[in-house]
């Protein structure tokens, strides 16, 4: 039986898209093709690439025409796109729209911004002659697909999955550990950037340790264009890669993500598969998903250095029975969205 083509018309590629893809490539109906854009210097993730799949650079076709050429010849049967951005892959989506189902995913959530309201008026003529479907990570991005004229039956949720396997197993093997001597340590994983609000956390982590002296650290795991602060209880580890992160995990006992602006941020799920109570900002998208106020953690006004205080101070002062309960109820939650049931989707288009 000749095999069903997904294309994927990828941007930057990442971790837990592959163990996505790696998923739908055990159906042994499917073939998987990829085009991807170079990876992120500021995110130099090495990767482990599945040998079932076809993967291509976006820049080794020296036209849209040549890149329309090769996906046409490959008489695909779905067509999955990153956004709008590519022109390229624009031409594509909209050859093929008529034909099979073609897929758009974005993360963006509605904020009635004007940009988004012209995106609302200019859809009919820029996204909805390009794609049949919208898939968007959860229902602050469904809001906005709504808006952008996308039908109920054409949208569908939960596109970022982390690779729930990798980090799951994290769990099992660190929870008899944690439960005779819970780590003592906040953890931050992400680009060290203003609009991840790092400088609060740090500020509010070195006012609290001032106010209440106390035995936790800090870890903070990655690079970008701001300088560290130095505290004797705060540690910077520099950007480290995906299969290291075991290291850290066994070590440390509650994550932060005090980001101003987030749309998603796959790194929750990460930590909630993990069995990690969980504090982050109200800007960050996934905490819709995996994150619950006094249930398996804690949400506070993003830029609110006092309430992030006060909740830091929460943690600190829990047992390390609650902060286990806590990490239990992360998993649970975890387990709404895996990259088995983000495949399903994909077949079920299919079908």
């Amino acid at each position: 039986m000749e095999k069903k083509k997904i294309v994927f018309l990828y941007t930057e590629i990442a971790s837990y898209f592959l163990a996505c893809i790696e998923k739908l490539a055990l159906q042994p109906t499917i073939e998987i093709i990829v085009i991807r854009w170079p990876v992120n210097q500021e995110a130099p993730f090495d990767f482990s690439f599945p040998s079932s799949v076809s993967f291509y650079q976006r820049n080794d076709f020296e036209s849209d025409d040549k890149l329309l050429t090769f996906v046409n010849n490959l008489n695909p049967s779905i067509i999955y796109c990153s956004g709008w951005m590519d022109k390229g892959y624009l031409k594509v989506c909209k050859h093929f729209k008529h034909k099979i189902p073609v897929i758009v995913g974005f993360d963006n959530q509605w904020k009635a911004t004007f940009k988004q309201q012209i995106a609302r008026i200019i859809s009919p003529f820029k996204i909805l002659n390009h794609f049949s479907h919208c898939w968007v990570p959860g229902i602050l991005q469904k809001e906005y697909a709504l808006k952008l004229g996308f039908k109920e039956k054409q949208i569908l949720s939960g596109f970022y999955a982390c690779d729930f396997d990798f980090f799951y197993e994290q769990y099992n093997l660190n929870k008899d550990k944690k439960r005779i001597n819970f780590p003592k340590r906040f953890i931050y994983v992400g680009r060290y950037y203003e609009f991840k609000g790092l400088k609060d956390l740090w500020n509010a982590f070195i006012e609290l340790q001032n106010e209440s002296p106390n035995e936790w650290e800090l870890w903070c795991l990655g690079i970008g264009d701001i300088e560290p602060i130095y505290h004797e209880k705060i540690k910077h580890f520099g950007f480290v890669q995906p299969k290291a992160l075991p290291e850290y995990l066994k070590e440390t006992g509650v994550f932060v993500l005090p980001s101003h602006f987030e749309p998603w941020g796959v790194v929750i799920h990460e930590f909630a598969s993990s069995g990690f109570p969980i504090i982050c900002s109200d800007k960050v998208g996934a905490k819709t998903a995996f994150v619950e106020n006094n249930y398996n953690g804690y949400i506070y006004e993003s830029g609110n250095i006092k309430a992030l205080k006060a909740v830091l101070l929460k943690m600190i002062l829990a047992s390390p029975e609650k902060l286990l309960e806590m990490g239990e109820k992360s998993v649970e939650k975890a387990k709404q969205i895996t990259p088995e049931i983000w495949a399903q989707q994909i077949i079920t288009i299919i079908k």
